[in-house]
């Protein structure tokens, strides 16, 4: 899915945001819009949002010296999904319906994604999102497929999702136990989107094998994947991705069994799914 011409305004509002967050003064972020806004001739409607963003972030994380712009961010979504954990985890032990709800629980840390065009509040979405249906439903056919999966390849997306994918693993390897999972995140640290780093000490380590996408863009593009984390993706029986800057790089790829798991942030994404900004998605490509 390659950009339209308002993801050029979307992109470029993500840089302001980069100054809101870090709290920079009016000079610097002056010069960081200025940086954002050479890079606007540059992008090209023949590549995907998150390869047309990936430069202007590392030329905005250069020029402030900072290998991780939310570090700390990432750190503050993590803690606060932490405390929403027990109640997510209530909701799939009490639900009628385990692996819908389950499937919803994964979709709930989706509404943390700072460079979403409209920003969701995690704390009330984590109700709304139980509570809400599938816009797009394809949870029967992604419990169908893993009854007969061993390897799955679950494309995790921002820091803070981390916390329900957890629940949802869990949930699934106690359901089909005969489940290997891995867990592919970030090669190095773009936007808030989850690394090898921001995964020490959690418990996804003992759930599933964690791999080095080899992936600087703030979503998954095939061919540049590493090539043991390639290998995977080749061979996964399914595939989950989270996202929507994954499903914006992947949503082409027909030959492989994709499900796509995310809610709706974006009038672009909106449109390609036929969907509504803040519909939850579980589509099979």
């Amino acid at each position: 899915m390659n950009i339209d011409a308002e993801c050029i305004t979307c992109m470029f509002n993500q840089a302001l945001r980069v100054t809101k967050t870090l709290k920079l003064e009016q000079k610097k972020t002056k010069e960081i819009l200025d940086i954002a806004a050479s890079f606007v001739p540059k992008f090209t409607f023949d590549k995907t949002p998150p390869q047309n963003a990936a430069p202007m972030y590392e030329a905005i994380a250069n020029y402030l010296k900072v290998d991780d712009l939310y570090k700390e961010i990432k750190r503050d979504s993590i803690q606060k999904a932490k405390m929403l954990e027990p109640k997510a985890k209530q909701f799939i032990e009490e639900a009628e319906d385990q692996f819908v709800t389950a499937t919803k629980v994964a979709v709930v840390g989706n509404v943390i994604d700072l460079a979403s065009e409209v920003i969701f509040d995690l704390e009330s979405e984590v109700e709304n999102v139980i509570n809400s249906s599938f816009a797009i439903d394809h949870t029967k056919e992604l419990e169908r497929a893993l009854e007969s999966a061993k390897e799955v390849a679950y494309l995790a997306d921002n820091a803070g999702e981390n916390i329900f994918d957890a629940l949802y693993i869990e949930y699934l390897l106690k359901r089909f136990p005969k489940l290997k999972i891995y867990y592919f995140v970030r090669t190095k640290p773009i936007i808030n989107d989850l690394t090898i780093d921001d995964l020490k000490g959690d418990r996804l380590n003992s759930l599933t094998t964690i791999v080095d996408s080899g992936i600087e863009t703030p979503g998954i593009i095939y061919e540049d994947l590493k090539p043991e984390a390639k290998e995977i993706f080749d061979r996964a029986d399914i595939i989950i991705s989270k996202g929507m800057g994954n499903y914006e790089c992947l949503s082409d790829m027909v030959n492989f069994p994709l499900y796509f798991l995310l809610k709706i942030k974006c009038n672009v994404v909106a449109s390609s799914l036929k969907s509504n900004i803040g519909d939850i998605i579980c589509k099979k490509i």
